[in-house]
């Protein structure tokens, strides 16, 4: 019996003991699959790491590319502004002789054939002229050198001044312009401002074919929202961004003309002008009914606002004939010159002329007994001799401010806060003869 109870515990304690074995086993057997698992693991973190560190490699060397890239379209787009800004003289001078000339060339013109011609020519010219100015605008203001001379700028004359420049357009279509009366003043620049709403309405005009254009302000807590309302053929949603890139051009421009379309730039421009003003502009428009524009720009307090308005609005010019009055021209453009030349003697206007200070001087030295009533000069000139000094000495020599006008095809800030600071008003090159006639006119009076 006793046997028996021991052969039964030595079956207990060796099933035990195989027990401990086996869990043993499978320990040990575990504890080997983990250690391939982290072997695995480890392998496969050291390949994506490898990856990873390629793939950055990789992408610092594409952002290198990139930088050299996007350095080099700055460069680009800097030498093709520097280029126009330099060539812009040299393209507007033949320009500027060109349309001197057909307007001395229509003075002469006996037949309807003929002047129906010199007409053609200078549209052509016109739109030229136009193109050039537009493409160069954008130049400037894309290369940031355009820097705006805010200014206290009253609605009041600037809308009367909108609506003559407009009306006759609107009569042609039939179609209603209002300017509704405003006491408003914003702070702007008054020429930049100008162009914007001067391209707003073109546009309005343009693409309106019954009904007509409402220009009004209003205000909106501390700023002034001029609104361009029209009754056109109004914008799709898709296309009011659209109407901001060049040369984008709506396909339903009222009339047969061609030229009718425009050049696609007038408001590419406009987002450009309110961009470097740091105003805003705003747009709703309904397909068959209208658009309505809105420039927000800031107030100027109420307080003097009426003694601004009238001592900004411009005095209407006394034109006076201009037979006999003596001319000095300052050109050293030859082709500008002969046009220029022909043009005012078309005008029976008595003229000399020189390409540099030492040459005026000496010309003015043999003919003491001639003396100029205005002299019209171009800022670079033979010899290094700016337009805007010779002006200065000149005067200073006759001891007495004479009349100056400084026509020049340099657009940049430095010559007209220049001429500013001299008392010489400046237009641009290419001029149109109607408007130099009337200047000089103004100017003598």
């Amino acid at each position: 019996m006793h046997e028996i109870d021991d052969v039964e515990r030595l079956k207990r304690i060796n099933a035990a003991l195989m027990g401990r074995v086996e869990r043993s086993m499978d320990q040990q057997g575990s504890a080997f699959t983990l250690f391939q698992t982290a072997i695995t693991l480890d392998r496969r973190i050291r390949q994506r790491t490898d990856e990873l560190t390629q793939t950055l490699r990789r992408l610092e060397q594409s952002n290198r590319e990139l930088a050299v890239a996007k350095e080099t379209a700055e460069q680009a787009n800097l030498s093709k502004t520097r280029f126009l800004a330099a060539a812009s003289h040299d393209v507007l001078q033949p320009l500027n002789a060109a349309h001197l000339s057909v307007s001395a060339l229509a003075d002469l013109q006996t037949s309807e054939e003929g002047r129906r011609l010199a007409a053609q020519v200078g549209r052509a010219l016109e739109t030229m002229d136009d193109l050039l100015r537009t493409l160069l605008d954008i130049s400037r203001l894309d290369a940031g050198v355009v820097k705006p001379e805010i200014v206290d700028v009253p609605l009041r004359p600037l809308f009367q001044s909108l609506w003559s420049d407009f009306s006759p357009m609107a009569a042609k279509q039939r179609l209603e312009l209002r300017f509704r009366d405003t006491d408003e003043v914003v702070r702007t620049d008054r020429t930049m401002y100008r162009r914007v709403l001067q391209n707003i309405i073109s546009n309005a005009l343009r693409y309106t074919r019954q009904g007509g254009v409402l220009v009004g302000a209003r205000r909106r807590g501390g700023d002034v929202v001029v609104q361009v309302v029209d009754t056109g053929i109004g914008i799709p949603p898709d296309q009011h961004e659209a109407v901001y890139e060049e040369f984008h051009r709506g396909a339903g421009a009222v009339g047969a003309d061609p030229r009718s379309a425009g050049l696609g730039l007038g408001l590419a421009i406009v987002r450009r002008m309110v961009q470097a003003l740091g105003h805003r502009i705003e747009l709703t428009s309904h397909v068959g009914r209208g658009t309505i524009f809105r420039v927000v720009s800031p107030a100027v307090a109420a307080g003097d606002r009426q003694a601004r308005a009238a001592a900004a609005s411009p005095v209407a010019p006394r034109v006076y004939g201009l037979y006999g009055i003596r001319v000095l021209l300052l050109e050293n453009d030859a082709a500008v010159s002969e046009a220029m030349t022909s043009l005012l003697a078309r005008w029976h206007c008595d003229v000399r002329f020189a390409a540099s200070r030492g040459e005026a001087f000496a010309r003015l030295a043999t003919e003491t007994d001639w003396r100029p009533d205005i002299i019209v000069a171009d800022q670079h000139l033979d010899h290094g001799d700016l337009g805007t000094r010779t002006v200065e000495a000149l005067r200073e020599t006759f001891g007495r401010r004479i009349p100056a006008l400084l026509v020049t095809a340099d657009a940049s800030d430095a010559v007209a806060a220049t001429a500013r600071a001299s008392g010489i008003e400046l237009m641009r090159k290419p001029v149109k003869p109607a408007e130099l006639r009337a200047l000089i006119a103004h100017l003598l009076a």
